[in-house]
């Protein structure tokens, strides 16, 4: 006798009042994702977007100067067996790396919670790191400053006051992102909610006071104590940094040998490595540099991203939720901001500012917000006489839970939407911003590659063309189609022409 179920095709009204044959309904996110995720140029998008960013995690392991593992010998005796690469590692290395190991699983093999509260989570852990390495290097920085006072260098070179800084100013972030802590973690439980900041922080501050003086990195002595005999190295993948270069690579060939560009053929330790996609006018590795580009433009485009759409929101919320002379003033402000090319302000603000990374940031970010402060303003003056809203204000709720709880989410779907097409505007600014010289200094990047593609003599050289713009192009291309991809699945009146 056959046991298996039968499909029923159709139920009556009794049995689904019942809750018979019902099936659950995805959470609005959840379903749009699965939407998203249905077409195949946003596999192809997600696909190139995971492995930009793994790339960016993994840099530090997949292309270094420094061997991975050395064993040091003398007549014949083991001396020292350790990793000078780990030793090299700074502060955001490890924490990218534990990041990398630690996010994937969090947020696609637990079963604790939902995905996106998962997702959330790992989010706001991201932020409280990041925090915590810029602020601490700002302390790091004034304390070890050669034109600071002699009293203040001698405190900083202490080991004491690496940890003591550091976990004062981690635990402050820390308990500065605690109302953040919800979206991933049970909303009663405020304990566990400060064990989680409190883990991250104490993570941050191992990491960050173990790297506190960098060690100065003598590449070469690896090289030549293993053609010496006296040591024997486990080389990365790529065995060049980004930083790395030599007077007799300039300008090799994709697939040009290590002794063919050194003419020496006996007893090098890399002489059959390749320089895969060749080396540039200053003879460094083209695929070292690529590959740790990945992280300026991984976060260039999230971090300038948050920070217009946090500006943007915010003056948003406030023209459309007010109206009136608020509405005409902030209106007249994005429209200056609107009127000014981006281009020509990004290049003036580079050009005055410090060129590092996070003022890159911050650049980007504050010059790219009139676009989410638009969608926001047009969400809000349709939400504004609604009847939810209406009520919140007869409960006397405070202005920040009506706006930022109530009808902020409500209204944020356009902007998240047009949150992709921002990353990869930002990704094009920062490419054109090294192309022109005026991108962070001492950090590998695409437009820094591709403006040497044309060589101090004005020769072209092709493959510092191709990689770097393929590179760029892809990158550009993915963020695009997978905000088309989200846009069409949010849509309701697309979503009914396709059916």
């Amino acid at each position: 006798m056959s046991t298996t179920p039968v499909q029923r095709e159709s139920v009556s009204g009794i049995e689904v009042m019942r809750g018979i044959g019902v099936q659950r309904a995805k959470p609005f996110w959840a379903d749009a994702w699965d939407r998203t995720i249905a077409r195949r140029g946003a596999q192809a998008a997600t696909a190139w977007i995971g492995l930009v960013a793994l790339c960016a995690i993994l840099a530090p392991v997949i292309a270094s100067g420094l061997p991975l593992w050395t064993v040091q010998s003398a007549d014949g005796i083991v001396v020292r067996s350790w990793s000078p690469l780990w030793e090299h590692l700074n502060a955001t290395d490890l924490l990218m790396l534990l990041g990398g190991v630690a996010g994937l699983p969090l947020v696609f093999f637990l079963r604790w919670r939902t995905r996106g509260a998962r997702l959330g989570l790992l989010c706001v852990f991201a932020l409280q790191a990041g925090l915590s390495v810029v602020f601490m290097g700002a302390v790091r920085e004034w304390l070890v400053d050669d034109t600071g006072s002699e009293w203040v260098r001698s405190v900083g070179r202490l080991q004491s006051t690496a940890w003591t800084a550091s976990a004062m100013v981690c635990l402050v972030i820390g308990l500065a992102c605690l109302g953040l802590v919800p979206l991933g973690a049970p909303k009663r439980r405020a304990g566990r909610r400060l064990l989680w900041v409190v883990t991250v922080a104490t993570v941050c501050t191992a990491a960050i006071a173990s790297r506190w003086i960098e060690p100065v990195a003598l590449m070469d002595r690896f090289s030549e104590g293993q053609a010496a005999g006296t040591m024997r190295n486990v080389w990365a993948p790529i065995p060049f940094g980004p930083d790395q270069s030599r007077t007799d690579f300039y300008l090799e060939p994709p697939g040009t040998t290590f002794a063919q560009a050194t003419g020496d053929w006996e007893g090098t330790a890399l002489g059959e490595r390749k320089f895969v996609l060749g080396t540039d006018t200053v003879g460094k590795d083209v695929v070292s540099q690529m590959l740790h580009a990945c992280r300026l433009s991984i976060s260039i485009g999230f971090v300038s991203t948050g920070i217009s759409l946090l500006i943007g929101i915010t003056l948003g919320a406030l023209m459309g939720y007010f109206g009136g002379r608020v509405d005409m003033v902030l209106s007249r402000i994005l429209e200056i901001f609107m009127a000014i090319p981006v281009l020509f302000l990004l290049i003036v603000a580079a050009a005055v500012l410090p060129r590092n990374t996070y003022v890159m940031m911050a650049i980007i970010g504050c010059v790219s917000w009139p676009g989410p402060a638009r969608f926001i303003r047009a969400e809000f003056l349709k939400l504004r006489n609604t009847d939810f809203v209406q009520a919140a204000r007869a409960l006397g709720l405070p202005l920040h839970t009506i706006l930022f709880k109530h009808m902020l989410t409500n209204g944020v779907t356009p902007v998240l939407v047009q949150a992709s097409f921002a990353i990869a505007a930002a990704i094009l600014a920062e490419a054109t911003l090294s192309f022109l010289g005026l991108g962070p200094v001492g950090q590998a990047s695409w437009g820094k590659l591709l403006a040497s593609a044309t060589g101090e003599t004005g020769q072209f050289i092709w493959w510092l063309a191709i990689f770097p713009g393929l590179a760029i192009f892809l990158t550009v291309l993915a963020y695009n189609l997978l905000g088309e991809a989200l846009r069409d699945a949010i849509d309701p009146k697309l979503r009914k022409a396709a059916h």
